[in-house]
């Protein structure tokens, strides 16, 4: 197997490219300390930004311990005098607190039941008849309503806008909750069922 050698130019030139390269960065670290940079500026300012905050900091601490020396020369007596007078109040007030808890008596509040109005017996076999017989008297909302038949408020809703569709009761809208009152139709109706009702 056959090596073939360069020719010597060549051979120099890599030599004399690898030791120009080792002496510039021979050359860049010597010179380094000497050229400022942009960082090197912002550390100097940060520096002396730490400096200032350090000796501050210092001052305080000798500012504390210089109270803190004056007061424990003031407080010899009992460093814990304060604490014991405000647990002496704090005792008394509980036991005035509990004096006059005990002297009050618990005032009893009636509940008030939810009423339901009085309506003549009437076999409801029909929701529309028995809420027709409800607001026959007076106008109700629909969750007064929703109560006395005792369903959800999804059924009442779609009762009352049935009923309101076929012109039987009259929707109040000014006011929120809507109150629903009886229309003609709608008395005319109920003294249908009266009539039927005593017939059977």
């Amino acid at each position: 197997m056959l090596v073939e050698i360069p020719d010597p130019e060549v051979i120099l030139s890599v030599i004399l490219a690898f030791i120009v390269g080792l002496g510039g960065l021979y050359g860049y670290y010597k010179i380094r300390p000497f050229i400022k940079s942009k960082s090197d500026m912002v550390d100097a300012s940060q520096s002396e930004r730490l400096e200032y905050y350090e000796r501050q900091l210092i001052d305080m601490k000798i500012r504390l311990d210089a109270l803190e020396i004056q007061g424990i020369e003031q407080k010899t007596e009992d460093p814990n005098l304060e604490l014991k007078q405000f647990l002496e109040k704090l005792a008394k007030n509980e036991v005035q607190e509990k004096e006059v808890v005990i002297s009050q008596e618990p005032e009893k509040v009636p509940e008030k039941p939810v009423s339901t109005p009085k309506i003549a017996n009437i076999e409801h076999t029909s929701p529309t008849n028995y809420v027709l017989h409800l607001i026959t008297n007076k106008a109700m909302t629909s969750r007064d309503i929703q109560i006395t038949l005792k369903k959800s408020r999804e059924h009442t809703s779609r009762l009352m806008k049935k009923l309101f569709e076929e012109g039987l009761v009259q929707r109040n809208t000014e006011s929120k909750p809507y109150t629903y009152s009886i229309t003609e139709k709608g008395i005319a109706k109920v003294g249908e069922v009266q009539t039927n009702s005593t017939v059977v």
